[in-house]
């Protein structure tokens, strides 16, 4: 592997003029498996309203380390931090910042048995203590913004795969949170429907909402992204701007996973 010393600080690719405040923090993280070495002490900052998406094979640590940024995943060194706020390990103080931290999974882990609008008021009402009505206002907003409004009567398995991801990234806006999580978002859906998907996501990207995506979608990586994160056995083996890395990757892991993509 090619010794690659990545810069991980905040991007400042879409204003240069002006430097981006601290939003995600990964400080020396390790976790194990057993014996297996999962994330190999990462450094990574990501600015607030950044898009980083996170790439690289099977088995390099991208979930895990998606997952270890709400402690979805425990870590054994190491210290993430939120907005200033280092990421407690359980308890109360967890759950509250949790509900900073939007996470859109590979399944969409929607109630069956409630509604699409019961789906995403949920967590307004018991977690940030909204009413009814203002949460029930907040979901139509939101259910249309992500082009489901009309689904919200429905429940989740009357609805196809792309609708339920969105819905499920509606259900996660709804919290407010700073920075949304996305891990694999995609891979579950058959391929027509993962345009509609990553649709909302550039949208989202462009309004300046805080994202770090694990993503296959080089489309997207290419299109919204201020900064790519490559990953391999564990570490993070380089970072750069799209246009560095699709058209300049500088470490030889990079060129063979590129080689491999993009000539399929």
């Amino acid at each position: 592997m090619d010794d690659v010393k990545p810069d991980t600080g905040a991007s400042t690719d879409r204003t240069p003029q002006t430097p981006r405040d601290p939003m995600v923090v990964i400080e020396g993280v390790n976790k194990h498996f057993g014996d297996l070495h999962v994330l190999r002490d990462i450094n990574l900052t990501v600015g607030k309203g950044e898009v980083v998406v996170v790439l690289g094979p099977s088995g390099s640590g991208k979930s895990t380390l998606c997952r270890a940024i709400n402690r979805l995943e425990t870590i054994e060194s190491g210290a993430i931090s939120i907005d200033g706020k280092e990421l407690p390990e359980e308890g109360k103080p967890l759950a509250e910042l949790r509900a900073d931290v939007g996470m859109v999974f590979q399944s969409f882990n929607l109630f069956a048995h409630k509604t699409i609008r019961e789906n995403v008021t949920l967590g307004p009402v018991k977690v940030r203590k909204k009413s009814k009505a203002d949460a029930d206002k907040q979901a139509d907003v939101l259910l249309k913004r992500v082009g489901v409004e009309a689904q919200a009567e429905k429940y989740p398995a009357q609805l196809s795969g792309g609708q339920q991801q969105r819905v499920a990234i509606a259900r996660s806006l709804a919290m407010g949170p700073k920075v949304m999580l996305f891990d694999e978002p995609t891979s579950a859906l058959d391929p027509e429907m993962v345009n509609e998907v990553l649709d909302v996501m550039v949208e989202l990207a462009r309004e300046g909402m805080t994202m770090i995506v694990v993503t296959h979608e080089m489309g997207f990586a290419r299109k919204a992204a201020d900064r790519v994160v490559f990953m391999a056995d564990g570490q993070i083996v380089e970072v750069g701007t799209p246009q560095d890395f699709f058209t300049n990757p500088r470490s030889e892991r990079a060129k063979d996973f590129l080689g491999k993509i993009l000539t399929h």
